[in-house]
């Protein structure tokens, strides 16, 4: 028999395993004794009203045990079975494990470097605001996700088999935690090994992955690719080819336009970091005499102003607020944290979302009006500042609200540091209105978001891909290319490092079906 409940904890017993037996046995009706197995299905914390309980669901089980978990089993790829993929991010990866599930191999290129090698790059980048085009916070192994923040946690449980994503972590080194917990967290500090092992993984079993190593053509012939040219010199082919490229990866847009491969472009969200004392986000969300053994606190924040959406993304507990440019004279940031999330400040993205009628603004029209949009307010928001160009322009966020001049910045976590400028006067007048009453109404939901101390640094703008590769929807291949399978956050398919994943072993699946089966 089991039954399946919910029980309330404080954050004091969260792990008194003593007492969850006792708080189940008291809800199913079932002695201790004869509890024979628990499992942990769903851990969240609630603090409505300032409530600050932990919810457990759970199976109970009696006089049976839970089913045996299934072991994923990778077998040894057949060299005469090949896909290739483009990227080294989740949604290559995921892919590469899914087809080697079958025996397949993945031929993996990825233009940046491992992750060992990758953080080397991000130092100079931070200390000197030196930018290195192949290897930054966007480009390298393990995708834009690795080295900033390894958040995991996804709405898109209808697209594919999430906990079989959290179980692969798991088994690679991740905390079990994630398998239950309601906003599932690894940290920048851990992804980083995890993606280590999963590169061991695919290379045991006769994968094969190359750094360094960015696709520059596509050889095509009646509507299929017979190969794909790297560095400009090496050609390799396979059955099909999976393109992972990630959202900031503009050559690869540049490229299928080019080769008259169709795309197309599509919406995304432009706005600014903002950062505030994360005991600040504590006593809004838990009340001032909060619980110390709660964890830092977060916040997510969406409102609609004048049938645009104006929400928070990306929100960094405890984190800091880093570069994310992939080219020089350009400024965007995002926002990472550890897996203690434990520094002083909590940073989020606050942005809306822009579409076609945005672009046209600037004289921009075509597929290509989204990313030239991009591109266009991050070199406008650079700094070209001469002791470090990467110094983000910033104001303190109740002046940005009020069109007023800062005249100081409080401390922040960017270690390139501020330069102080009226953010409300870079930014196209839409987009700076819709910030300004969805700030407000923010501060209503949340009182005393909108305060003295906090900053607006920007330009958040890789939100997510501002084109879409677009494939058939059963299928999972181009609408053109017949053996191209777009995939992940660059095709605009995906948000995410788990969404990411997902749609990688969506593709992965459907190349098997369509190629080997």
């Amino acid at each position: 028999m089991k039954k399946q409940i919910t029980i309330e904890l404080n954050p004091e017993d969260i792990y008194n395993n003593e007492l969850i037996i006792k708080s189940a046995s008291e809800k199913t009706g079932i002695s201790p004794d004869d509890i024979s197995a628990i499992d942990y299905i769903k851990r969240s914390l609630d603090s409505r009203h300032k409530k600050n309980k932990y919810m457990l669901s759970l199976v109970v089980y009696s006089k049976e045990e839970p089913p045996l978990e299934q072991k994923i089993v990778y077998k040894t790829a057949n060299p005469s079975k090949t896909v290739i993929i483009i990227g080294a991010g989740p949604a290559g990866y995921f892919a590469a494990l899914q087809l080697l599930e079958f025996g397949i191999k993945p031929v993996i290129f990825e233009r940046g470097k491992d992750v060992k090698e990758r953080r080397k790059d991000i130092k100079e980048l931070l200390k000197y605001g030196k930018v290195n085009q192949q290897s930054n916070y966007c480009f390298g192994e393990g995708g834009a996700g690795a080295y900033s923040d390894g958040k995991i946690y996804t709405r898109s449980d209808k697209r594919g088999n999430v906990k079989k994503i959290l179980k692969i972590l798991v088994d690679h080194g991740a905390n079990p935690d994630i398998m239950i917990d309601a906003y599932p967290h690894i940290g920048s500090d851990k992804l980083p090994k995890i993606i280590a092992k999963i590169r061991e993984t695919i290379l045991n079993c006769g994968g094969e992955v190359y750094f360094n190593s960015q696709i520059t053509d596509f050889e095509i012939n009646d509507f299929s690719i017979n190969s794909v040219i790297i560095n400009n010199e090496n050609k390799f082919s396979g059955s099909a080819y999976i393109l992972a490229t990630g959202h900031s990866a503009r050559d690869i847009y540049y490229l299928l336009d080019r080769k008259r491969i169709f795309i197309e472009s599509k919406s995304f969200a432009i706005g600014f970091r903002v950062e505030h004392y994360q005991e600040h986000i504590n006593e809004i969300q838990y009340g001032k005499n909060y619980n110390q053994l709660l964890p830092p606190a977060s916040y997510k924040l969406v409102t609609q102003v004048k049938n645009n959406a104006v929400f928070s993304f990306c929100m960094c507990p405890g984190g800091i607020i880093v570069p994310a440019v992939s080219a020089p004279r350009e400024l965007v940031v995002n926002g990472m944290s550890s897996s203690k999330r434990n520094l002083k400040f909590a940073n989020s993205g606050i942005v809306t979302t822009v579409s076609d009628k945005d672009f046209s603004n600037f004289n921009y029209s075509g597929k290509l009006a989204g990313l030239k949009f991009q591109e266009e307010l991050e070199r406008l928001f650079f700094t070209d500042d001469t002791k470090n160009p990467l110094k983000a322009p910033a104001q303190r966020l109740i002046d940005f609200v009020t069109n007023k001049k800062s005249t100081s910045l409080m401390e922040s976590s960017y270690i390139p540091g501020l330069i102080i400028k009226d953010l409300f006067s870079l930014f196209p007048e839409r987009i700076k209105t819709d910030l300004q009453e969805g700030i407000k109404i923010f501060d209503r939901k949340m009182k005393g978001f909108l305060t003295q101390d906090a900053n607006a640094i920007g330009l958040e703008s890789r939100t997510s891909s501002p084109i879409r590769i677009t494939r058939l929807k059963e299928k999972y291949h181009h609408v053109q290319i017949t053996n191209l399978f777009p995939c992940g956050e660059g095709a605009g398919y995906a948000g995410g490092i788990i969404s990411a994943a997902v749609d990688g072993q969506n593709c992965a699946k459907a190349i098997i079906d369509q190629f080997f089966i």
